[in-house]
């Protein structure tokens, strides 16, 4: 909707649009320029007319009522309660973007998160304040491994469990009441708050919907002091509105159609994720998105793994072959895996086990892509051995069932006993005295 001669209007003012019929709808000022404001109308422009209807420009931006009623409720994208429940009675009103955090105030993450699945655990930790993406492809099971996660996360020795902000962008209904009857059948929904923007809601709710969510979560650490975890779906569909609402402002495109402020837009949400110094709460974000065509260096999930703390990427080929969740830990990554384990984190021989199993994996795989060149019959007996490692490896430590939670003394003898299979001439990346302690081997002769 294009308003013209007006005066004071700035971008992303809240417009308030009265209807002949009497209807109130919202809107978002996309451009001014010369006297005329372009008008993003969030429930559609359906009867409209352009004689009669009524627009009212705020002066300000959106801002969204928190407080602890937030909890255990549904909202729209917009941040209007769907579950039939009452209005909140807001505590305060914060703007939805948000402050910056000043980069000298960041309290560096350091504390492991045990999320119950080896993968992540032992390979790929998750650390308190850190923001860890899943790359994902259509057909593959994220939203199962990020109710999971929701489900299972904790702090080892610490009782507090995480609060949940469940946040949807342009999914299906299907997928939105898979989230919300998972919540409800675990007893987790009292400590979750979700935001929902469905496949046929207004794009340009899309834009509006990570920064409410986040706007509660910021609440619930930095005002309550808790620790939260940020589950943000789709971020794909999240850049297709960027990009469409960047159409209709006509600026110019960048690559592949998306506009060229596509990385600061994206860090704009990643970069409220994490912990600030004299606060006791935190927010950890777990960003999901689906690589358009299974392409990894694709705009969205090559920009976001450039703000991001690491990615963790789920493949097509070991979907095929049953395991769950299908995470493959070699294009996988943690950047701060190396701060949240260890001796007095997780365990001494953790970051040892880590770099040894990504290591026997990766030269079983390189054997099993020989293996079609050359067959099995040209193998090596240490190279059968590896070609043996990495399939145990996939099925024995990788796949797991998606109600199961181990622990991390689990995870990491699940470890132990696939390495004792390998000469203990082969394990040059674990210390001597840690093979000595850990190994079954040892263990046995100790006993």
């Amino acid at each position: 909707m294009i308003v013209k001669d007006v005066e004071g209007v700035g971008y992303d003012e809240v417009v308030e649009i009265e209807t002949p019929r009497g209807e109130e709808k919202r809107g978002q000022v996309l451009e001014v320029e010369r006297g005329r404001a372009v008008v993003q109308v969030f429930e559609g422009t359906s009867g409209i007319d352009a004689s009669e209807t009524k627009v009212r420009f705020t002066g300000s931006t959106l801002k969204f009522p928190v407080s602890m009623d937030l909890l255990g409720r549904v909202f729209s994208g917009r941040g209007e309660p769907i579950d039939g429940g009452p209005q909140v009675i807001p505590e305060k009103e914060p703007d939805i973007h948000g402050s910056a955090i000043n980069p000298s105030a960041r309290d560096y993450p350091t504390d492991f998160i045990q999320t119950g699945i080896s993968a992540i655990d032992g390979m790929n930790t998750l650390v308190r304040g850190q923001k860890l993406p899943i790359f994902s492809v259509s057909g593959l099971p994220h939203n199962e491994l990020a109710a999971q996660i929701a489900r299972q996360a904790r702090i080892i020795g610490e009782e507090e469990e995480f609060v949940v902000v469940f946040c949807a962008m342009g999914i299906t209904q299907e997928e939105a009441s898979f989230f919300r009857k998972d919540f409800e059948e675990t007893g987790a929904f009292e400590k979750v708050s979700m935001f929902l923007n469905l496949a046929n809601d207004p794009a340009i709710e899309r834009i509006l919907t990570p920064r409410i969510a986040l706007t509660a979560a910021e609440y619930f650490a930095f005002t309550q002091g808790m620790h939260v975890l940020v589950i943000l779906t789709n971020m794909t569909n999240y850049g297709e509105a960027l990009r469409e609402v960047s159409a209709a402002r006509e600026e110019v495109p960048s690559r592949r159609g998306y506009p060229g402020y596509l990385y600061t837009d994206l860090a704009t949400i990643y970069e409220r994720a994490g912990r600030i110094q004299g606060k006791e709460g935190s927010i950890t974000q777990m960003p999901i998105l689906t690589m358009p065509s299974d392409d990894i260096t694709h705009p969205i999930p090559d920009l976001t793994g450039y703000i991001t703390e690491g990615q963790l990427v789920m493949e097509r080929e070991l979907h095929r072959k049953g395991v769950y969740p299908p995470i493959n830990v070699l294009p996988s990554l943690s950047r701060l895996m190396k701060d949240g384990i260890g001796k007095g984190q997780t365990r001494e021989d953790h970051s040892g086990i880590a770099n040894q199993l990504y290591s026997a994996y990766a030269e079983g795989r390189d054997v099993r892509s020989l293996v079609e060149v050359v067959g099995e019959e040209a193998l090596s007996d240490r190279d059968r051995r590896y070609l043996e490692f990495s399939d145990k490896f996939e099925n024995n430590f990788v796949n797991q069932s998606t109600d199961e939670n181990r622990d991390l003394e689990r995870t990491l003898e699940l470890g132990w006993e696939l390495l004792s299979e390998l000469p203990e001439e082969e394990l040059k990346r674990i210390e001597p005295e840690h093979i000595e302690k850990y190994h079954p081997n040892h263990r046995e002769e100790t006993k």
